[in-house]
């Protein structure tokens, strides 16, 4: 019999939070000055993709190298530890927690699918208690980031590759699975698109409203 299945996929900067998280992480890890230095470093990648002259992911590669190149992981926990503790608490939105929290008491399967990294995620997805975590994944080389992402960045037609292939290995290529997805973004669209049940910015969305 074909397995049916309900899965909630939720986006995480600025869906079940109020913005984006990955900025004000390095900043919490990196302190202020350093921060500013490697945006200053980076300003010609990033006012590039302010302007849509350089893509998403060029842009945040460059920012990663600068930022993260040679850090442990053992100083990635450190920095997420500081960074849930200090800025973490009221950044999740109330609307966005009573739907997850509405799926997890239905049962259904819950999965987180950022664009951030795995440096910082995997705790605030245990913390939230989801079912699942797909993010942009960084490469580690003896116990410390080379500041290259290992996966393509989970942005846009990524997100559908990488949640399509995790629901059909979670679950079986024949599982009947009705999708949830949330998002705030033009990047989170494709993966709106995907599902029977898509809700943009907080309200139900369809294809035609794009």
């Amino acid at each position: 019999m074909t397995e049916k299945v309900v899965v909630a996929a939720f986006d995480f900067d600025g869906t079940l939070t109020w913005r984006d998280t990955f900025m004000p992480f390095l900043a919490r890890g990196l302190g202020w000055p350093r921060f500013l230095l490697a945006l200053l470093q980076c300003s010609p990648w990033l006012a590039g993709y302010a302007l849509r002259l350089v893509p998403n992911d060029v842009a945040k590669q460059k920012l990663m190298l600068v930022a993260l190149k040679g850090k442990s992981t053992a100083e990635m926990d450190d920095w997420t530890t500081r960074w849930l503790e200090c800025d973490f608490p009221g950044q999740l939105r109330p609307q966005a927690m009573a739907q997850l929290a509405e799926h997890q008491r239905a049962g259904h399967c819950c999965v987180m699918v950022s664009a951030s990294p795995d440096i910082y995620l995997p705790r605030v997805a245990a913390q939230l208690g989801l079912d699942g975590l797909i993010c942009t994944e960084m490469e580690v080389n003896s116990g410390r980031l080379t500041g290259l992402m290992r996966t393509p960045n989970c942005y846009g037609e990524q997100k559908v590759l990488r949640l399509t292939t995790w629901m059909r290995d979670r679950f079986g290529a024949d599982a009947a699975v009705t999708l949830h997805a949330y998002g705030d973004t033009a990047g989170d669209k494709p993966m709106l698109r995907l599902a029977q049940h898509a809700w943009y910015r907080g309200k139900p969305w369809k294809q035609s409203s794009d």
